[in-house]
């Protein structure tokens, strides 16, 4: 081993000691139920624990260079109060906790849930169900109203790197307007988990470690660290994705960085023998919980003598259990 890679080994060792000192050895396993899961310690029961939904559809004005509207596909169509209610009242029929609000974004970045308030509202205090929102970028109304309707958390993209937010994103001044929208939220007391892209530009590193100094200014509830997967008919089809060291480093970085706050591996990340290789590392570098995690990561999760526990719902919500 030379020299760099027992410096690394002896700072995921740090990380790995300041996670069980402050959080002791319980690994959150989050499955939300948008997509099929199953592995050998656990399965999905309910498909309407926790749901996505949009609210435009499969629109995105955006169209962002890793993924070109195809992430929504996977998220059920509320394009407006209505539908979201009712679809809502058919989740809590059947069983369902909590759901993600998301959808894609305008031509300035925002997501338009201007008009959902009311119906926000009705699905937290009416139907009891957990609401997480990936907002997008916010102005002041849009939070104010967010923070009305009591939500139990806001997920939002955060991008270091002015370049790759115009490259990628096609926003400008992006990270300006990124902490503009951390500001808005921590005025208004709503717990954001913030979510960080291993990769965004094309594969390489750029502006990772920018977006974790911004967020040490903020007052926040997690973290969650995610990494390109590169989807077919995408300008990024053919970048290669992060290694699962690189994704390793940012995540003992985050990790150190944030010590007392939950530190999560997220659900949008490569598959395969990269995943697994990605939740061994993850569990090296002291995350509190991993979205879809391997049955390797599981099994490798016991010999560091972690208490895996299975929960179907996303994990932002992390914060509500440490």
């Amino acid at each position: 081993m030379d020299s760099s890679n027992e410096v690394f080994e002896s700072v995921l060792k740090r990380a790995f000691d300041t996670r069980i000192s402050n959080f002791g050895n319980k690994l959150f396993c989050y499955s939300p139920t948008s997509y099929p899961y199953q592995i050998d310690d656990h399965r999905i029961e309910n498909p309407h624990k926790f749901v996505s939904l949009s609210v435009t559809g499969l629109s995105c004005s955006l169209n962002c260079d890793h993924c070109q509207s195809r992430l929504l596909k996977g998220m059920i169509s509320s394009r407006t109060p209505d539908a979201m209610i009712s679809e809502c009242k058919f989740i809590k029929k059947k069983g369902g906790t909590g759901v993600l609000i998301s959808g894609g974004a305008d031509s300035t970045g925002h997501v338009p849930l201007d008009r959902f308030g009311d119906a926000i509202s009705l699905i937290k205090k009416q139907l009891g169900l957990k609401v997480v929102v990936h907002t997008g970028l916010l102005d002041e109304p849009t939070v104010s109203m967010l923070a009305e309707a009591n939500i139990d958390a806001a997920m939002l993209d955060v991008i270091g790197s002015t370049d790759v937010a115009k490259r990628i994103y096609h926003i400008d001044d992006g990270p300006k307007r990124i902490r503009e929208s951390l500001v808005l939220l921590n005025e208004h007391g709503i717990p954001v988990v913030p979510h960080v892209l291993v990769g965004l530009d094309y594969g390489k590193i750029n502006g990772e470690l920018e977006a974790l100094s911004m967020l040490s200014s903020f007052d926040i509830a997690g973290v969650v660290i995610i990494a390109l997967s590169p989807i077919r008919g995408t300008p990024m089809e053919k970048a290669p994705p992060p290694s699962p060291n690189s994704i390793a480093r940012i995540l003992t970085i985050t990790r150190l960085g944030f010590p007392d706050i939950p530190v999560l591996l997220g659900c949008a990340r490569p598959i395969g023998a990269h995943k697994i290789e990605s939740d061994k590392y993850a569990i090296l570098a002291g995350v509190n919980g991993i979205a879809y995690i391997s049955q390797e990561g599981v099994d490798f999760a016991r010999t560091k003598k972690l208490h895996p526990v299975f929960r179907d719902i996303c994990c932002s919500l992390a914060f509500q259990s440490l």
